[in-house]
């Protein structure tokens, strides 16, 4: 893998973890517990309780 495939690699990575932080940003503001937020995103529970 090169350089370029390595840094659009990380880029995607990086777009798919901030939709993911919107998505749960969204569902803790409709009052979804933390553990279905955790169960549906794959984020950690910090990650959810800084939000």
């Amino acid at each position: 893998m090169g350089i370029e495939e390595l840094l659009l690699d990380r880029a995607k990575k990086k777009g798919k973890h901030e939709s993911l932080i919107a998505v749960a940003r969204e569902m803790k503001k409709d009052g979804i517990s933390i553990e279905q937020i955790v169960k549906f995103t794959k984020l950690s529970i910090k990650e959810i309780e800084k939000l």
